[in-house]
């Protein structure tokens, strides 16, 4: 490791802000164990809410159950943020379940910006107690000592000196498993073969390039009265005229694939003769709310099948910088991207026998970015990171509804710490795969699958736990990665008041007991109730 410029030390070090590490950050400061927060430089806490725009993706109880308490004060406040600083109609701000954007996708449609500023507040009292630090600055290198991790280098942003940082526990909240290729922790990537998983629908044999597809969101408001065309972006004839070998029709049309049946689905911008309103989905601004002349424009966050990129690999291959992600291909997604916008404002055919919609545009304040890519995502959508060779690895039997013909709920983990729901849902992938979604019964997050199989210090605290290529596809989603986070982060803290390490609690009966009696009097639901 290169001498750094600067040292310091803390006793739990989380690198990544997304929604896993805000949370284990608000859960280790919560006991008083000294936390620092190192977060990406360029980017916006809270990951997939914000910096990558994606409204969250929740099971259908969420209102009542199935998340900790810290996720619901996040839901809360979100909403009580519109009713108090919205000029909302009176029978919005009364409505209990508010639903910002009115998008279908999930009760809490909002905007990224608003959500940030949630989290903010969140942050703020550990930090106002001393138990918190947040840190701008890049991961280069770690220090290792046989099966611990000393430290994290760091690159101190807009300067040419480093920083090296010494912890007891280190948690890789990173979107990609960032920390795992340079610590040397072992990791899997992409789908594993059928004869190591058991799983109905591995592949035959492992294939460590083949991830789902990854996207980069844009905010696009729509002015019935305007002209917001520009000039053609690069790659548009080729994306234009592109079918993928799954597809039913070219990519860029209103005929997709239903991701369940794969028989071809008719899709429409508006609602158009019953066909599914694709600027509903993720509708983050509804004017609907809003006194009529108060009512801003509607505001839709594009994540659709037709800007899913899957021609190329986000994680580079072996002997390339081993700790970044192919940003070629990623800026690809973006170029993606921009070429569906402009199908939609010039091509795209509409109810009346014309084509194009010339008012759609693109909302650089609610995404918070400027200059020529103003109106997209701070950052691209990942889908499926690395994941850590754990001790126990989450199988498609363990979660899926045709696995368990019989059963309500998913295999029961006594190691428990914490509950999710969602389809096993992947989307086209690298290796040329259609969807595969699966029905899933309400799960159980197990303590194994945080563990790593060899490494003593470092925790996953996002989607980088011991899940499948399979089973990524339900753990992935915004309250499950917070739970996983608030889990590591309380894991950690415990860790270091209690003078254990995290395999000894995983192993142990009584610290295990001990631990989840701690997750239970944080607000963390180990068990579902139905």
């Amino acid at each position: 490791m290169q001498k750094p410029d600067f040292h310091g030390r803390t006793r739990v070090l989380i690198v990544g802000g997304g929604l896993g590490g805000c949370a284990a950050a608000m859960a280790s400061a919560s006991l008083g164990v000294p936390t620092l927060l190192a977060i990406d430089p360029d980017e916006w806490l809270g990951g997939q809410l914000t910096a990558q725009a994606v409204p969250p993706d929740e099971h259908r109880w969420i209102e009542q159950q199935g998340c900790t308490r810290r996720y619901r004060l996040l839901r809360d406040s979100i909403r009580d943020f519109y009713r108090r600083y919205y000029p909302l109609t009176d029978a919005a701000r009364a409505e209990p379940y508010l639903n910002p954007g009115g998008g279908w996708v999930s009760g809490l449609c909002c905007e990224p910006r608003v959500a940030l500023h949630v989290l903010e507040g969140m942050l703020a009292y550990p930090q106002m107690r001393g138990n918190l630090g947040i840190w701008r600055m890049f991961p280069l290198e770690a220090d290792t000592d046989g099966d611990r991790i000393r430290g994290v280098l760091f690159q101190l942003p807009e300067q040419p000196a480093n920083y090296f940082v010494e912890a007891d526990y280190i948690l890789d909240a990173t979107e990609t498993g960032e920390l795992l290729p340079i610590a040397g922790v072992e990791f899997v990537t992409g789908a594993e073969s059928q004869r190591d998983t058991g799983e109905p629908h591995a592949k035959p044999e492992a294939e460590p390039h083949n991830m789902q597809a990854f996207t980069w969101c844009f905010a696009m408001g729509y002015d019935p009265d305007g002209d917001y065309v520009g000039s053609k972006p690069h790659g548009y004839d080729f994306w234009r005229a592109y079918q993928p070998p799954f597809w039913h029709a070219p990519f860029f049309s209103w005929t997709d694939v239903n991701p369940i049946t794969r028989e071809p689905r008719r899709l429409s911008l508006f609602g158009e003769d019953g066909a599914p309103a694709m600027f509903r989905y993720r509708q983050i601004v509804n004017p609907d709310l809003y006194p009529p002349d108060r009512a801003p424009r509607p505001v839709t966050i594009v994540n659709w099948p037709q800007n899913d990129y899957f021609l190329g690999n986000l994680y580079p291959p072996a002997g390339a910088e081993k700790h970044a992600i192919d940003w070629e291909q990623a800026f690809k997604a973006r170029e993606l991207s921009e070429c569906l916008l402009y199908w939609l404002q010039t091509e795209a055919p509409r109810p009346d026998g014309g084509v194009g919609y010339k008012g759609l545009h693109l909302c650089p304040e609610i995404v918070g970015t400027t200059g020529i890519f103003g109106g997209f995502a701070q950052a691209v959508y990942v889908r499926e990171s690395r994941r850590i060779r754990a001790r126990f690895t989450i199988l498609e039997q363990h979660v899926s509804a045709e696995c368990r013909p019989d059963a309500t709920l998913a295999e029961p983990f006594p190691d428990s710490v914490g509950v999710g729901h969602y389809r096993i849902d992947l989307h086209p992938s690298t290796g040329g795969d259609n969807y595969i979604d699966i029905a899933t019964l309400p799960f159980q997050i197990p303590l194994g699958a945080l563990i790593p199989v060899r490494v003593r210090n470092l925790l996953p605290a996002c989607k980088n736990i011991g899940t499948t290529h399979i089973t990524n596809g339900c753990y992935r989603l915004h309250p499950v990665e917070w739970n996983i986070g608030e889990s590591a982060g309380l894991l950690a803290a415990f860790c270091v008041l209690r003078g254990v390490e995290p395999h000894q609690v995983y192993e142990t009966p009584a610290l295990l007991e001990a631990y989840q009696n701690l997750l239970r009097d944080q607000g963390i639901q180990l068990a579902w109730e139905l």
